[in-house]
């Protein structure tokens, strides 16, 4: 069968990547058209289209590239068409590919959607065009099988993708690390995780750099997304004593004895293996305003809404300041109490996320159902 997929980040990329690694094995014979980077490529997707050219953030960044991303609508529309797919994927990403799905279900194309929008927290008018447009969302998170039942919506819990990437990690020690990046292997590591998006990193990094004079015995690691180059790094980092490393991120995360993560998939990610972390999130001024507005939830950190409580400490917009971390930061290094009940809350929510098998749970359900039909 044909499968057209749309992701339209880096971490979309890496669970589309696993989801065609399944979808492979339930069906030898599909061919698989997508938007989405690398990984997803690798695994044997004909790239259309690739994540870095779609990933815009916040309202006037969308507002000012609205021609890019009407232009690129338009052209998915006619590829689908001329690739007459038997389904379309759709992984995260709404605001693009809400639309997909609307055009795809005129067309009577079957629309599979993993990894839901987050509609729970904003927009929640969204799910009457899910519910009319979607026909079976896969979701990630507990809650959201249950928010979507409310609304007689037929979703699936799959499961998380990210236990499935992180049980294929290999183990790597500090010191073995340390020698394969030229860091210093009698120095403990922070990680420093700012984003995938070029307008986030160069937001981020500024800040998160400012705290190192306060942490000389540390050494500093930027986890680097594969999407943006090194000279981009180079030119933020300027002559700050600061190493980059290319993916390796999961590696790095075995080895960091605490971390700065911008608000998203990688607090998850951080948490799940084990290491203290400070949440910092700062925008566009404009549209933080505006999303403040909108977004109805306590929290902004996956690990934080998940466990529906204040696991990690989030600093957001003008609470992110390099004093602020630089406190937060201590804490999570010295204070013995505050690490025992973190490493309790990180092992509830391992509990509450379930088995590793998300990938190949969604990619089941999305053969099944396309067989039914034939």
């Amino acid at each position: 069968m044909k499968y057209y997929i749309i992701a339209g980040e880096a971490s979309g990329d890496l669970h589309g990547a696993n989801l065609i690694a399944s979808l492979k094995k339930k069906d030898p014979h599909a061919k698989i058209r997508a938007w989405g980077g690398n990984l997803m490529k690798k695994q044997g997707a004909n790239l259309v289209k690739h994540y870095r050219d779609l990933a815009f953030m916040g309202f006037v960044e969308v507002l000012l590239n609205l021609r890019t991303i009407l232009r690129n609508l338009s052209f998915c529309k006619k590829d689908i068409l001329k690739f007459k797919p038997d389904a379309i994927i759709l992984i995260d990403y709404p605001g693009f590919n809400l639309k997909v799905a609307k055009f795809a279900h005129k067309h009577n194309i079957k629309v599979y959607y993993y990894i839901s929008p987050q509609v729970w927290a904003w927009k929640k008018r969204r799910v009457y065009t899910i519910k009319e447009v979607v026909d079976k969302m896969l979701v990630i998170l507990p809650f959201e099988k249950k928010f979507y039942d409310d609304y007689y919506v037929d979703a699936h819990f799959v499961g998380h993708p990210l236990l499935d990437e992180i049980s294929k990690v290999k183990f790597i020690n500090r010191i073995n690390f340390a020698r394969q990046n030229k860091l210093d292997p009698k120095k403990e590591i922070i990680a420093l995780l700012p984003g995938s998006r070029k307008q986030e990193v160069s937001r981020m990094l500024k800040v998160m750099l400012g705290v190192m004079d306060n942490f000389p015995d540390y050494q500093f690691v930027i986890g680097c997304a594969p999407s943006l180059t090194d000279d981009f790094y180079r030119s933020l980092i300027g002559n700050a004593n600061v190493h980059l490393v290319f993916n390796k991120t999961y590696q790095l995360l075995q080895v960091a004895s605490a971390a700065l993560v911008t608000s998203g998939t990688a607090t998850l990610e951080t948490a799940l293996f084990y290491v203290p972390e400070v949440v910092c999130y700062k925008g566009n001024p404009i549209s933080y305003i505006i999303a403040k507005n909108l977004i109805k939830v306590k929290y902004i950190s996956l690990v934080n809404l998940i466990m529906n409580k204040p696991v990690l400490k989030e600093l957001i917009q003008n609470d992110l300041t390099s004093e602020n971390i630089s406190e937060e930061l201590k804490q999570l290094l010295t204070d013995h109490k505050r690490q025992r009940q973190l490493l309790e809350d990180y092992e509830e929510l391992r509990c509450v996320l379930g088995n590793a098998g998300a990938s190949n749970n969604a990619a089941t359900i999305i053969v099944n159902d396309l067989k039914q039909k034939k």
